[in-house]
């Protein structure tokens, strides 16, 4: 009887680490209160699910990639595609790009690559009733025209991408199951299975892998760096690009919260929105809980010293479930996955 008392309590012991481990890791026990140090909100934008955001700096035009998913989950009809921006005008009026395109355009990570004056490469990540691919433009003016659509089989879960060439791409597999006992590993026992993919204009390789659930993804040419989110693990992992787009990790910053979309300022500070409390987005995102917090860090990274800043937080009463934000002049742009709109703070 003694044995199977210890037996049983040794059992509960491990699973009561078990479960606090899961709570630990995902931010549960931290309690986010509203600061705000980059300056007030000077506007809201009334999009919805403005997941990810990608800067036309030379000619001050910001593209937003916007999906309604929480009216989706519903089953209902939402708003879905790329709008523009032209941050000369300060309305910050915004309008689709893509309201003519004649497939099925549901938008998550964003990027964009000058080819020209005035002219760019624009690549979004398409999700269509479990299929993935990239949509590759080209924005010459504010004219959107759709050049071709790009699949391939080590498209597993995307889930955003950075251009580094005219038809060049690195990318994050946010998982590296698709489905069942291994996403549930990924999403709460922290399992790294994701990875991150380049695409070289005609195929796609997996060049890194066990990466706690990879989302954010940006590159630096100047420094020769690419930076990627690790949301499960709380974490941005630098690496080292060679002149054959293979990568060496340089190191793993920890920030204290999952980190989702990357974002790089003239000055090559890192802008990244993110959950820091991962089950409670969770909850929020299946539509079991009204808000989620939201927070906004900046890295300023080198290789001999990094500093973390939390720049903006909130509780989910100003904003939920924050995923990018991306700085421009006097202005801090915010996203989010499902909410229903952007925020804009002003110094």
């Amino acid at each position: 009887m003694r044995k199977f008392i210890l037996t049983v309590l040794l059992i509960l012991m491990l699973l009561g680490g078990f479960l606090f481990n899961i709570f630990y890791t995902t931010g549960f026990f931290r309690e986010v209160e509203s600061s705000n140090s980059f300056g007030p909100i000077y506007q809201t934008i009334a999009l919805p699910g403005v997941e990810d955001m990608a800067i036309a700096r030379a000619d001050s035009l910001l593209i937003l990639s916007v999906d309604d998913r929480a009216a989706r989950r519903e089953g209902k009809e939402g708003i879905k595609g790329l709008y523009l921006i032209d941050l000369r005008d300060p309305s910050f009026e915004a309008f689709s790009l893509t309201d003519q395109l004649d497939f099925p355009f549901f938008p998550h990570g964003i990027s964009i690559f000058q080819l020209d004056s005035a002219k760019y490469g624009l690549m979004a990540i398409n999700h269509v009733d479990g299929n993935h691919s990239v949509e590759h433009f080209i924005l010459e003016g504010k004219n959107l025209i759709h050049q071709k659509t790009i699949t391939d089989s080590n498209f597993i879960s995307p889930n955003d991408l950075v251009m580094v060439g005219p038809e060049e791409f690195y990318y994050s597999n946010d998982h590296g199951y698709t489905d069942g006992l291994g996403v549930f590993a990924e999403n709460y026992i922290g399992i790294k299975a994701s990875n991150v993919g380049f695409y070289n204009g005609q195929s796609a390789e997996i060049k890194v892998g066990r990466i706690g659930y990879a989302n954010g993804i940006q590159f630096d040419s100047a420094k020769g760096l690419l930076y990627v989110a690790s949301v499960r693990a709380f974490q941005v992992k630098v690496y080292q690009v060679d002149e054959n787009w293979n990568l060496t990790l340089l190191e793993d910053i920890e920030v204290g919260t999952g980190v989702d979309n990357i974002e790089l300022d003239p000055s090559g500070n890192l802008w990244i929105g993110a959950h820091p409390n991962l089950l409670q987005f969770a909850s929020y995102a299946a539509g079991k809980k009204p808000t989620a917090p939201s927070e906004v860090i900046q890295i300023s990274y080198t290789s001999e010293n990094s500093t973390v800043k939390s720049i903006f937080t909130d509780p989910g009463t100003t904003i939920s479930g924050s995923s990018v934000a991306l700085p421009w002049g006097d202005y801090l742009f915010i996203g989010n996955v499902m909410d229903s709109k952007v925020l804009v703070l002003k110094k």
